[in-house]
């Protein structure tokens, strides 16, 4: 198949953690050409995915872009949509419609979306965590759309422990303040690897895939269990302190305290997480892990970022949150 012949797929947010890992993935299955939307194409990592072959097209995730998004879209057999980090109430769920009408317009034929649960809906209301609802929001309008549509819903990221939630020095401890309870096992991903095999995965079986709803998950794992996984990787001593309420949270992180709008998510968040489930109960929980068993668990992301409790970034993040 010659290089033109490929379907070309548009990733949009191409330098978020996700959109990295799509365009990889797509690139060197081979099998498709991959047109790269991002804010800024002179960025390391635009540049760096220019170098593995994509096409870099600059287009602001923001409303107003919607002509440009449509020319961006043109010629796509499929798109990989998500919208940006915003304040609730914002736009966020304005900003996704724009993306996903603008492809159906420019004659994509499938839509990838990385969404989250609703859950305002799951809760009856009770929790508030906007950030997971108005996702769940754009969903919703781009299965109204004539189009084939598939959605994947990552879990929470190994990378908010390193980037978000830093652990601290007390003596000799490396103290891991986590906002989840000590012994709660959720799922967690590496959203840097993780997220590239299932869009290639989809993209490969469209109509398998055509109108499902994919949990992305590394493994299962409690804070407790992460923290003796990094004492043993790193031969650190570790210990789990509580961030789960707000008061523990501003505690560990007084940087949060004067961010009304972000504690009252988080505080959401976690509370719907414990009481509800990160996902809906008849998610299957193993299918990312059955298209990719190489899935990094959180020992294997340790050992290949050779983290070891340092404050660190890993690029640029045009899509993702703190969750």
């Amino acid at each position: 198949m010659s290089s033109t012949s490929k379907p070309l797929i548009t990733v949009v947010g191409a330098t978020s953690k996700q959109g990295r890992s799509a365009v990889h993935a797509l690139l060197q299955s081979g099998r498709y050409r991959v047109r790269a939307l991002t804010r800024k194409t002179d960025t390391p990592e635009a540049k760096s995915l220019a170098q593995k072959g994509a096409e870099l097209v600059a287009v602001p995730l923001e409303l107003g872009h919607k002509k440009a998004l449509i020319e961006a879209f043109r010629g796509s057999s499929g798109a990989f949509l998500m919208t940006p980090p915003m304040a609730p109430g914002t736009g966020e769920v304005e900003v996704g419609k724009q993306q996903a009408d603008a492809a159906v317009e420019a004659g994509v034929q499938h839509l990838l979306f990385t969404g989250l649960e609703n859950v305002d809906k799951i809760s009856g209301g009770k929790k508030y965590a906007p950030h997971f609802t108005e996702k769940a929001q754009v969903e919703e309008h781009i299965r109204t759309l004539p189009v084939a549509s598939s959605f994947i819903y990552l879990a929470y990221f190994y990378t908010n422990f390193v980037e978000y939630y830093p652990p601290r020095m007390e003596g000799d401890t490396v103290v891991f303040p986590m906002y989840l309870p000590r012994d709660f096992r959720a799922p967690f991903v590496d959203p840097l690897t993780a997220a590239g095999p299932a869009v290639l995965e989809i993209f490969s079986h469209r109509d398998r895939y055509a109108g499902q709803t994919l949990p992305v998950i590394g493994e299962l794992i409690t804070p407790q269990e992460m923290v003796e996984t990094f004492q043993r990787v790193t031969g650190k001593k570790a210990a789990y302190a509580s961030a789960f309420t707000r008061e523990e949270l501003v505690h560990h992180f007084p940087q949060f305290a004067g961010d009304e709008g972000f504690l009252r998510e988080a505080e959401g968040m976690v509370q719907y997480t414990v009481e509800y489930g990160y996902y809906r109960k008849d998610r299957d929980l193993e299918w990312s892990r059955r298209v990719d068993p190489h899935a990094a668990t959180w020992e294997e992301f340790l050992r290949r970022t050779g983290w070891q409790g340092e404050p660190r970034r890993f690029g640029q993040e045009v899509a993702e949150a703190r969750r």
